[in-house]
């Protein structure tokens, strides 16, 4: 039986390219609503030369696509450099501190996905 879970640690770092096989950036971070139980987004950087002027980009879980190719896994995402480049983006140097509604919301908007229904508690 194949494994098909990924830990944080390997997600992070990982090149993330798009359906024309461009380099679009790589996963700093997987943000987890630990109120609701689940990942709100992953960060992507992208842009800059050698992590100088790096952008940051929440991206949907469902907007990436991870696959296996022998030993490694790959992240891609169907979307192209100037959609990346219009999408809600922060500054590394100043994340979002909390999970906002609004900025969170824009983030499925603008990818064309629905955010996820708040997970029940028992």
């Amino acid at each position: 039986m194949k494994n098909n879970m990924l830990s944080a640690t390997t997600i992070k770092g990982t090149k993330v390219k798009n359906r024309r096989n461009e380099d679009i950036g790589k996963i700093q971070d997987l943000m987890v609503n630990f109120e609701e139980g689940n990942i709100e987004y992953a960060v992507l950087s992208f842009g800059g030369f050698l992590g100088m002027g790096d952008k940051y980009f929440a991206v949907p879980m469902q907007a990436l696509r991870f696959t296996r190719k022998d030993d490694d896994h790959i992240i891609t995402m169907d979307v192209t450099k100037e959609k990346l480049e219009n999408a809600p983006g922060f500054d590394k140097d100043n994340w979002p501190t909390e999970a906002r509604s609004e900025f969170i919301d824009n983030i499925y908007k603008h990818y064309g996905y629905e955010r996820p229904q708040k997970l029940v508690r028992k």
